[in-house]
């Protein structure tokens, strides 16, 4: 049997962003949480006033006296043409929650009633959200990252490749408010829209059957990059069927070239949506990295008050 340990490619670099995360407890306590929607009234470009029509964001608390005045915003994949809000959402804030950190899940607009630039508008509006109402929900302004699967993935790569401060003339306060993340954290995430490694799937539903090149370019998140984008961490597997393991490694190399922190891991083996891949003993230690990653990463939680 071949062996399903991790290649020698995980590759480390310091990084700069604060955060405080707690160990993991065998039985955490539940946490609590609730959905709003991202405008309290129509959503931009809506086409309708179903729920497909209608992005929202699932709050999910850490118990009480167990929080970190950290956040993460989950964008769950589907290939832009549905949300997997279970084993890539709830599950997630779940893992988050269990650490001490708030986690809002984002239900975003997808094919076939919308297309690029509505997910990205409804990501951002949840990055600006959360971070508007930080005192309310006990995190700092400043810790507030994104993670994302698969096609929410690149959805999560374009926001940290693709924002901007805020409109500080905006009539609504959260439109006043920096979209760009503080961290990411990429899952076998779609990177490319260009071949050879471009997920077919994804493309087409985001971008329509004939997208220009042009576009694609400007979809692509590695040809985005620049020393602005967050620090990033990567989990990929090296034989994923259905989103090649290049994305991340030309993710990373664009980091790196940039000068942007980051880590990247790669198994050798393992299929595509994995999530927090609790069932499979080999690949359940990406999570263990990760926590790793997010307690050793940055300042000491004492060091940076919640404002």
């Amino acid at each position: 049997m071949r062996s399903r340990l991790p290649l020698a490619i995980s590759c480390c670099l310091c990084t700069a962003f604060a955060v405080g995360v707690m160990l993991a407890r065998s039985q955490p306590p539940p946490s609590s949480r609730r959905t709003v929607a991202l405008w309290t009234g129509t959503a931009p470009g809506a086409t309708g006033s179903e729920a497909a029509d209608r992005p929202t964001i699932t709050l999910f608390r850490p118990p009480a006296g167990t929080a970190v005045p950290m956040a993460v915003v989950v964008l769950p994949g589907g290939g832009y043409g549905s949300v997997m809000t279970d084993h890539e959402g709830s599950r997630i804030a779940e893992w988050l929650n269990a650490r001490g950190v708030f986690a809002a899940v984002v239900t975003y607009r997808v094919a076939p009633r919308y297309r690029h630039p509505t997910p990205l508008i409804d990501a951002q509006r949840a990055i600006r959200t959360v971070r508007a109402r930080a005192a309310e929900f006990g995190i700092a302004p400043d810790r507030v990252g994104v993670w994302g699967f698969s096609a929410g993935g690149h959805l999560a790569a374009t926001t940290g490749t693709q924002f901007d401060f805020g409109d500080p003339n905006a009539a609504d306060p959260i439109d006043r408010v920096s979209s760009r993340p503080d961290f990411l954290i990429l899952s076998y995430p779609v990177i490319s829209l260009i071949e050879p490694y471009a997920h077919a799937g994804s493309r087409r539903n985001l971008l329509g059957d004939a997208p220009d090149r042009s576009l694609r370019e400007r979809l692509s998140a590695e040809r985005r990059v620049t020393a602005k984008t967050p620090s990033t961490f990567l989990f990929h597997t090296a034989d994923d069927p259905v989103v090649p393991v290049e994305n991340s490694l030309a993710f990373f190399a664009a980091l790196r070239k940039a000068g942007v922190p980051a880590e990247l891991h790669i198994y050798e083996h393992g299929p595509h949506g994995v999530g927090l891949a609790t069932d499979d003993p080999a690949l359940a230690d990406w999570t263990v990295r990760l926590a790793n990653w997010l307690k050793i990463s940055g300042l000491s939680e004492e060091r940076k008050a919640v404002q």
